[in-house]
Order: C-alpha cells, then sequence, then structure tokens
C-alpha cells in the first residue's frame, strides 16, 4: 500500500500517537508515515487550509510570498472577527451568505435572500457569540443546468470544482467536479445537504501544451447533461 486517502480528523488518525481513545485510526499509521513508507492524502496539518477564514486571506499571502497579484478574484470575503466587517455582515444578512469557519459540508450556514426575519435574528445571536468562527460572501448568482426530476426536466444551480496536481510542475485539470444541488431554489450543492453531481465535458480541442502552460478552468456553464 503506497497512499491512504484519509477522511478523519487528525486527532483520530493514529491512536498511538494523538487520541488514545480513537477506534477510527490505525495504531503505528504515524511512524509509518514518518518513514516515508505510505504517503497519506489529506496529510496531516493540512487541515488548516479548511478554515474558511484563510480563503479571506489569500490575495494577501500571494502578494506577500510571490509579489504578484492573483489571477482569478476572489469573491469578497467579509471576517467576523474583523470589528467593521462584523458591523457591516449584521446590517446586510438579508443579502449576504454566512458561513461557519470550521464546519464543512454546507453545515452551519445561512443563505440571507433565501432566510426569514427569525433565522437571520438567531443566526445573529450566533455571530456575535463567536464572532472568529464566521466569514460572509455576497449571494452569487449561479449557473442552472437542466435536471431530470421524476419524469421532465428542471433547472437546478450548479457550481465547478476545478482541481490543480501539484508536482514538480503544477497543471490545472482543464474541467472538473459539477456539483448540483437537487433541492429547488437551493444554492447548496453540497452532498450532504441533497446535492448531487453532474459530468462535465469541455468542449474544445485539446491544445498542444508547452512547459509552464496556464489552463484557466473552465465556467461551470460548460457542464453539459447527458439524458
Amino acid at each position: 500500500m503506497d497512499v491512504i486517502y484519509r477522511r478523519i480528523d487528525d486527532d483520530f488518525l493514529d491512536p498511538q500517537c494523538f487520541r488514545p481513545d480513537s477506534m477510527l485510526g490505525v495504531p503505528g499509521l504515524m511512524e509509518v508515515y514518518q518513514r516515508g513508507n505510505v504517503a497519506l492524502a489529506n496529510a496531516p496539518g493540512g487541515g488548516v487550509a479548511d478554515d474558511k477564514v484563510i480563503y479571506a486571506y489569500v490575495p494577501r499571502i500571494v502578494k506577500y510570498y510571490m509579489g504578484e497579484d492573483i489571477i482569478l478574484p476572489n469573491v469578497p470575503t467579509y471576517i467576523c472577527a474583523e470589528a467593521e466587517d462584523l458591523e457591516y455582515v449584521l446590517t446586510h444578512l438579508d443579502e449576504l451568505v454566512v458561513k461557519a469557519a470550521n464546519e464543512s459540508g454546507g453545515y452551519g450556514m445561512l443563505v440571507g435572500p433565501h432566510s426569514t426575519k427569525e433565522q437571520r435574528a438567531g443566526f445573529a445571536e450566533k455571530i456575535k457569540a463567536d464572532p472568529r468562527n464566521y466569514i460572509a460572501q455576497p449571494t452569487l448568482a449561479l449557473s442552472r443546468v437542466p435536471t431530470l426530476v421524476g419524469d421532465h426536466f428542471e433547472g437546478r444551480h450548479v457550481d465547478l470544482r476545478p482541481y490543480t496536481l501539484y508536482g514538480k510542475e503544477i497543471f490545472v485539470l482543464p474541467g472538473g467536479l459539477t456539483r448540483v444541488a437537487l433541492k429547488k431554489g437551493s444554492l447548496v450543492v453540497n452532498s450532504s445537504q441533497g446535492g448531487g453531481s453532474k459530468d462535465t465535458w469541455v468542449l474544445a480541442d485539446a491544445p498542444v501544451l508547452e512547459k509552464d502552460t496556464f489552463i484557466p478552468p473552465a465556467p461551470a456553464s460548460a457542464a453539459i447533461v447527458a439524458a
């Protein structure tokens, strides 16, 4: 076995190294990993990138280390731990999508335009109680594709998750995973919230790649549905 794809938190990975009460991990796994006899994906410690607050700092991180501006602009992101951003978020909850910084799968979020006054009031209290745990972004107009619902087609929102291969050279795959919100009108595409996926086709001839060629990911509208 050369590679282990892991989906559990660091703390539960190896009871001999982390939590001794873990029944999920493999005893001695970290020792084997440290010796270089097996690769772990995602690597221990990589979860720091899952903190959604990091997203807001990516342009500054790139500028600091690379001395360059980002090629693809970030979605504007408000950090509730910062006083000015917090004030803006609390007064614009009906316009924003608010996300918990350390939750995944579409949990711990508020889609402002689709929420009630009571839901926004309750979420505001959560934000004020722990502002570090929340970020907010404008509600994006996601693309829609025809989706088979029962015996007919209806429009459903989608987004595109591109993939980057990182090795001696960095290569952005011309395509990716198209995720679809199967609930009518929903903007949440996560599978844990009832979302699904669709095949994604890039409608272009494959170019002859030269070294250091950058291929931008295809837009979500490139998703093709096969009935």
